[in-house]
């Protein structure tokens, strides 16, 4: 008898002091931030649709200028490891990213360059675009870099290579892709929240 009284007092004086004014509140151990709640990386606008307008001098050849010369084997080869490079960029994007298995891709690539882009003409306000300059614009918009040097070896084998794919792309019927927006993946912040167990302060008496 005397030791439920003494458990009963223990009881009411602890809650009396969880309820009193200044009293020192319990900490929720799941009440930390979520670690899953940061900013999904896929999250961010589709770089192929980055805002704002384009100076079309950035991306129109210069009169005069040629591309690099060079073995169209060596060319198309280090235009495939240009294709697949992401340090190119600066957001972290390759022009792989965005066309694996020919996605991004319009109907309209088929056609023999110079041709309208939708792109080209929403962003840079060209009527038709060349090879060359269509990869340009791809370098300063979707992966948010600088143009290459007109002449530079870089600039022709990613060119060369692109011509390539569009041959490939060509033979294939000319049919876009539909593969899967890259950032399309399972949302790696979707993961079961580690808080979201049974509350451990909820135990069941």
């Amino acid at each position: 008898m005397v030791r439920r009284t003494l458990t009963a007092l223990t009881i009411a004086a602890t809650l009396s002091l969880a309820g009193a004014p200044g009293a020192p509140a319990q900490t929720n151990p799941c009440a930390a931030k979520n670690p899953c709640a940061a900013k999904n990386p896929c999250a961010a606008k589709n770089p192929c649709g980055a805002a704002g307008k384009l100076d079309p001098k950035l991306v129109t050849r210069p009169k005069g200028t040629k591309l690099a010369a060079g073995a169209q084997g060596d060319l198309l080869k280090e235009g495939e490891r240009l294709w697949n490079d992401k340090k190119l960029s600066t957001n972290g994007v390759a022009c792989q990213t965005c066309h694996v298995g020919n996605a991004s891709f319009k109907a309209s690539f088929a056609k023999p360059y110079p041709h309208p882009v939708a792109m080209v003409s929403e962003k840079a306000g060209m009527k038709q675009v060349r090879l060359d300059e269509m990869v340009q614009l791809c370098l300063v918009v979707p992966m948010a870099a600088k143009p290459l040097p007109w002449d530079s070896r870089e600039l022709a084998a990613l060119t060369a290579y692109t011509a390539d794919v569009q041959k490939k792309f060509m033979a294939s019927g000319a049919k876009p892709a539909t593969a899967a927006n890259p950032c399309a993946a399972k949302n790696p912040c979707a993961a079961k929240n580690p808080c979201a167990a049974k509350n451990p302060c909820a135990v069941k008496k």
